[in-house]
């Protein structure tokens, strides 16, 4: 059995003892993050069965670039990628651009993906902030690397989120990453080493995490960006991944 963000941390709640029946049968499981885990054994999987944790993976050469060294400017550059569903936190994440609008820093702020328009576009009208706001729909890899080339920071505050391969891909590219405590997102991002770490639902931490990176001198920024790039680089590429599975299913 492989563990998904969806399956153990959403799906459960609508269908309470779900995997009852499953738990009877299952000889060894795969987990992409050690909080998913955590969350199973809640739900009843004995800790005796053998498991291995196993986390997404990216062609890393698709989005490594010379951002790495880049500087802010006067107007920030910030991107999500992902659905616009409850579940990613745009909510919030537009609420903590709003603190930021209303203290006079200039940002624009690109969601990519698909999903309820209506509801964001009309939460970022009503928080002042439609001009700074561009929903760009769904993108393919290339146009994503693309607009990550381009960008400063990266938000990925999610409510629930199983591991996140955007937030990879934003790490690879040398961005400065903010992201929530959902599930696997803390493993994906190591809070002050590779990024930040905030409570889900709030937006003012986000905005005061923005913040703090804005204050920080160019040498803790670059190093922030070198360490996560070459930490995806090193822990989270594919050819790791296909042999990591390879053992497992031995």
């Amino acid at each position: 059995v492989s563990f998904r963000g969806y399956d153990v941390a959403f799906y459960p709640l609508k269908n309470p003892g779900c995997y009852k029946l499953l738990w009877k049968y299952v000889d060894r499981v795969h987990t992409i993050s050690d909080d998913l885990y955590s969350l199973a054994l809640k739900l009843g999987l004995s800790a005796d069965v053998e498991k291995q944790k196993i986390t997404p993976a990216i062609n890393v050469e698709n989005f490594i670039n010379n951002g790495t060294t880049k500087e802010i400017g006067d107007t920030i550059n910030i991107a999500t990628v992902g659905r616009l569903h409850w579940k990613k936190g745009i909510d919030y994440m537009l609420d903590a651009l709003a603190i930021l609008h209303k203290t006079g820093i200039d940002f624009r702020y690109t969601i990519i993906g698909e999903g309820d328009m209506d509801r964001y576009t009309f939460a970022a009208h009503q928080l002042g902030i439609s001009e700074k706001v561009y929903f760009v729909g769904k993108k393919n890899h290339p146009e994503v690397a693309q607009i990550l080339k381009e960008t400063d920071l990266y938000l990925q505050c999610s409510v629930q989120e199983g591991f996140c391969n955007a937030v990879l891909e934003a790490q690879a590219a040398g961005l400065l990453c903010i992201v929530s405590n959902a599930e696997g997102l803390p493993e994906n991002v190591l809070h002050e080493k590779t990024g930040w770490v905030v409570p889900k639902r709030n937006a003012s931490a986000i905005a005061n995490a923005i913040q703090h990176i804005l204050v920080l001198d160019t040498k803790q920024k670059n190093s922030i960006r070198l360490e996560a790039s070459q930490r995806v680089q090193r822990e989270f590429n594919v050819p790791q991944q296909i042999d990591k599975f390879i053992e497992f299913y031995k």
